[in-house]
């Protein structure tokens, strides 16, 4: 019964299971990305900015891969929706780099002592801007990207 109930709810296309499982996503691609960087550049000797590179593409191809299979069980044309999922990678993209320049303004160039550890009004904007961004991109690829009305 409970076995039945975890793939019934991992095949639900409910927002909110979709947004838990994008986060996790998420944080795989990000765990891939610093793997990769690591290997190139500490293992293999790879030049910092290809090792960079490599390491954001393989992220990248990842989240494309899970979010279009796991997260929103897509039937899309993987080459229409690949080049969406790029063109919405890019928009969020200048999106949070709008938010992160407006708040970087507004929070001026400070620290804050929060106790246990010390963030910068630039720090601060950084994690609005990404937050707005994992939004801004779920909505994107969820609407657009991934929608099953398109081709």
């Amino acid at each position: 019964m409970i076995t039945r109930q975890i793939k019934k709810m991992n095949q639900s296309d409910h927002p909110l299971v979709q947004m838990v499982k994008y986060g996790m996503v998420g944080v795989l691609n990000t765990l891939i990305t610093l793997a990769v960087i690591f290997l190139c550049k500490s293992v293999m000797g790879i030049n910092e900015y290809l090792s960079n590179f490599l390491g954001y593409f393989f992220g990248i191809l990842n989240s494309f891969v899970f979010n279009r299979i796991w997260v929103f069980h897509s039937h899309t044309k993987i080459h229409s929706s690949l080049l969406r999922f790029l063109a919405g990678c890019g928009i969020c993209y200048l999106l949070q780099f709008v938010i992160l320049w407006l708040l970087t303004g507004a929070f001026g160039d400070v620290e804050y002592d929060l106790g246990f550890f010390v963030i910068s009004g630039y720090g601060i904007a950084t994690l609005i801007a990404m937050v707005a961004y994992t939004i801004a991109n779920f909505i994107y690829n969820k609407l657009i990207t991934f929608s099953d009305t398109r081709s």
